[in-house]
C-alpha cells in the first residue's frame, strides 16, 4: 500500500537532519556496504535518538497499523535504509517472515513493516520493487545469503522469483518525500543498486502482534527488540517538541 504526502516536508527534514550524526556514531548498528564503506542500514534509532523515539509512535505510522493488525503490537525492528548515490547495493530477493521465523523464532507472518521516503524515491536511485500478491502464497521457501552483501540475508531462491514474477508482475515503489508503504511479512520484495547521483534514504518501523513475539534471542537488540510493551501512539505534532524531550 503507497500512501503519499503523509509526512510533511517539516518532518522529513527534522528526521533527515539527524542522520548525519547517527552514521557517524561508531555503534554495531551501522552497517556498511561492502564495496564503499557507506552506510547500508542504520538500526535501533529509536533506542539511540529522541526523535526517533518519537517518530515510532507517530499516529500516522501506528493508527492505520493498529487497525490492520486489531491487536496490541511492539516495536519489532526500527531502521532506516539508505542507498548512497553511486555506491548503495542490492538488497536481494527476499520476504521478512524468513528472518522473523528463522533468527527470532516468530511464528506466525503477521508483522507489518511501515516504511517512509526520506528522500524522492524515482526509478534510477535503488526503488524497492514488489512482486504484487505474493504475500497471499504464504513461505515461499529461503535461504541465508551471507556472501552477496554485508548484511546477512534470508533471500528466496531465482526460480520461485521467477515464476512468481511471472505470475504477478513487478511494482517499483516510487514517490515523494513523505510516502508511506506498509506492506505484509510475506510480500517478496528488493532493490537494485543505486547507479544515479542522488542518495536513496527510508525509515522502516516493523510492527509484531505482542501475542506473536519472537521465540528466540539470537539477534542483538537493535535487530529485534526485546522490549514487548505495546505500543501506544502520541500526538499529531510529537515531532515538534523541544530538543532532548522523548
Amino acid at each position: 500500500m503507497i500512501l503519499e504526502g503523509i509526512f510533511s516536508a517539516n518532518e522529513v527534514e527534522m528526521m533527515r537532519a539527524r542522520l548525519p550524526s547517527l552514521f557517524a556514531e561508531n555503534h554495531p548498528a551501522n552497517i556498511v556496504e561492502q564495496s564503499s564503506g557507506a552506510v547500508r542500514t542504520t538500526m535501533g534509532l529509536h533506542l539511540r535518538d529522541a526523535l526517533f523515539a518519537r517518530v515510532v509512535r507517530h499516529p500516522s505510522l501506528i493508527g492505520p497499523a493498529l487497525q490492520i493488525l486489531r491487536e496490541p503490537a511492539y516495536l519489532q525492528q526500527v531502521k532506516v535504509n539508505v542507498k548512497a548515490a553511486f555506491s548503495g547495493e542490492i538488497w536481494q530477493w527476499h520476504y521478512d517472515f524468513a528472518t522473523h521465523k528463522e533468527e527470532d523464532g516468530v511464528q506466525k507472518p503477521l508483522a507489518l513493516n511501515l516504511h517512509i521516503f526520506l528522500d524522492d524515491v524515482t526509478e534510477f536511485n535503488g526503488p524497492l520493487y514488489f512482486i504484487p500478491g505474493s504475500h497471499k502464497f504464504g513461505e515461499h521457501g529461503a535461504f541465508k545469503d551471507v556472501e552477496t552483501t554485508s548484511y546477512q540475508l534470508w533471500v528466496c531462491d531465482q526460480e520461485r522469483v521467477r515464476k512468481l514474477i511471472e505470475a504477478h508482475g513487478l511494482v517499483a515503489a516510487k514517490g515523494a518525500k513523505g510516502t508511506m508503504l506498509i506492506f505484509h511479512d510475506t510480500l517478496v520484495h528488493g532493490s537494485p543498486n543505486n547507479m544515479s547521483p542522488w542518495d536513496r534514504a527510508i525509515f522502516s518501523l516493523i510492527l509484531n502482534p505482542v501475542s506473536n513475539a519472537y521465540q528466540k534471542q539470537t539477534r542483538p537488540d537493535y535487530k529485534h527488540q526485546r522490549d514487548l510493551t505495546p505500543i501506544e501512539m502520541l500526538s499529531d505534532d510529537c515531532l515538534n517538541v523541544q530538543p532532548g524531550s522523548v
